[in-house]
Formats: C-alpha cells, sequence, structure tokens
C-alpha cells in the first residue's frame, strides 16, 4: 500500500491493534497512551509518549500491539514544503524579494525518535484539539509553526554531529545517523536479552567503534543506556499494585526477580519492593 500526497494532511486515530505497511511522506509521528514500533530501512523506533519519530519520504512498516486503546497523532507534510520554509529563515531579505518563489535544495532530515519539546509539545497538542473544528488556513499556520519547530531542532541535531571526530562532513553524518539507529534499537528491544554484538549490527558498526562513538554523543554506554530505560520501565510497573515482582522482571527483560531486584537497588538506592512501599506512601499523602 503507498499513501503519497503532495499537500499537508493528518491522521489521527486510536486503536490498541495496527498494522500497515508502505510508502509515506516526510512525516512526523506521535503517540500517547501507549507505543507503536516502526522499521524503515534504517532500522526499528519506537515511538511512545512525550517523544515523536521523524521520518522522511520512504517505505516503512508502523505495528502496534498494547492492551490498551493507543492513540495517535501524525503530520504529513507535502512535497517541497520543509524546503521553502528552510528557505524563508535562511535566505537573506533580498533574496526572497528578488524570487519568492525560488525552488529550494532538497532538505533530508535526521530519522529517529526525538523528545518533545515543551514548545513543541504546546504547539501539536493545540493542533490535534482544534484540528477538526479549524478552517484551512488556521491548519495551514499550524502546519508552517511546526515545521520551523522542527527544522530548529535539526539544526541543534547538526550541531551534535559537528562534533564528531571525522573529516569529512558526509562520514561525520553517516557515524551519527549510525549510532543513532544503534540508539533507537536500545530504545525499540531493552526488555530483550540484547549483546553489544546485536546493537552493533543493527547499526552497522564494529562493538568497538559502537562503543567510543555512542559515549561520545550520548554521554553513555549502551549498556547504561538500556540499564536506564529498563530502570524508568520499571518504576511506571511498579506503580501497578497488581503486578507481582516476577511480572516486573520478565516484562523488562530480566530471567528472574532477583538479578531485577540487584539492578534496581544499584540503581536507585533501594529495592523494588521498598519503591513500591513508597509509591503506596506517597499517593496516600497526597
Amino acid at each position: 500500500m503507498e499513501v503519497k500526497d503532495s499537500s499537508n494532511f493528518i491522521l489521527h486515530a486510536k486503536s490498541n491493534e495496527f498494522y500497515w505497511e508502505g510508502i509515506g511522506q516526510l512525516s512526523i509521528k506521535t503517540f500517547s497512551n501507549g507505543r507503536a514500533l516502526y522499521k524503515t530501512d534504517r532500522g526499528f523506533f519506537a515511538v511512545e509518549e512525550n517523544r515523536y519519530l521523524l521520518l522522511n519520504e520512504g517505505p516503512y512498516t508502523i505495528g502496534i500491539e498494547e492492551k490498551q486503546v493507543v492513540e495517535s497523532f501524525c503530520m504529513f507534510f507535502g512535497d517541497g514544503f520543509a524546503e521553502d520554509i528552510y528557505r524563508t529563515m535562511d535566505a537573506s531579505t533580498n533574496e526572497l524579494l528578488t524570487d519568492p518563489f525560488e525552488k529550494a535544495d532538497p532538505l533530508y532530515f535526521f530519522e529517529r525518535t526525538y523528545e518533545i519539546s515543551s514548545s513543541l509539545a504546546a504547539q501539536i497538542n493545540t493542533f490535534k484539539k482544534h484540528h477538526k473544528q479549524s478552517d484551512a488556513c488556521w491548519h495551514d499556520e499550524q502546519f508552517h509553526r511546526i515545521m520551523e519547530s522542527l527544522i530548529m531542532e535539526q539544526l541543534t541535531t547538526f550541531r551534535e554531529v559537528e562534533a564528531l571526530q571525522a573529516l569529512r562532513r558526509s562520514t561525520r553524518e553517516e557515524l551519527f545517523q549510525r549510532v543513532t539507529t544503534a540508539h533507537e534499537y536500545i530504545r525499540a528491544f531493552f526488555a530483550e536479552p540484547l549483546q553489544l554484538a546485536d546493537i552493533a549490527k543493527a547499526a552497522c558498526l564494529s562493538p568497538n567503534h559502537l562503543l567510543r562513538t555512542y559515549a561520545q554523543v550520548f554521554g553513555r554506554t549502551p549498556h547504561q543506556h538500556i540499564s536506564e530505560l529498563r530502570i524508568e520501565k520499571a518504576k511506571k510497573l511498579l506503580a501497578n499494585f497488581e503486578l507481582n515482582m516476577t511480572d516486573i522482571a520478565f516484562e523488562i527483560g530480566f530471567s528472574n526477580p532477583v538479578s531485577f531486584s540487584k539492578m534496581f537497588k544499584q540503581h536507585i538506592g533501594m529495592s523494588p519492593l521498598h519503591y513500591r512501599k513508597k509509591v503506596i506512601l506517597d499517593k496516600k499523602s497526597v
């Protein structure tokens, strides 16, 4: 199946199970109350609440398999839309006045998930809340404002790329993309028994090259990132008092609750049981 359009449009839906594959245009994907798993030629991307996935035009698949209903809000941008906006941000006023409709050079965005900033979250939430009741002009303005925000965040990403130790710009960009592919692979599969070789293979890098560059880009090793994600997930699960320690341990990738408890206490300073009791006391005191 193929979905391509020369205009901007929105897909806003709710479902607990969904699968689609095809070719899509430049877009951002956001979800609430669950997660969606995407696969592109670059790798896997898990999109959860408070993050967005930015995809260039091309083929991809999406899968949702959740117990609860997940809400999606995805924005698709027409051909040349991002390029036109970037030109107005980059070109001089004289250039824009001389030829306001000059065709801009193609833009390529770094495909990855991004944390949604407070300002972008406000823009997206406003659009989500009012897009069905508002007119075409208001719609167009929201697309313009959100694309400006996306481009500004891409400029921040380019500064991160420039910090990498490589002589050629194209080499730095490819290295950054491969390391972020590893980062996204970890985000998608942290609850599985990952090994460094698995992550390196997904990123098409040698394990040692990945290890060195990952720490340079993200300030921590792959294993440290896996542990952080498992702890974050464990905290959410511990707030569900119907789940026992064995259930939670399996849910975040541990073969037994003893290993889970040891890891949790090492990072948080208390056992999972004590953390759960603290959560209960905090709720009672509110």
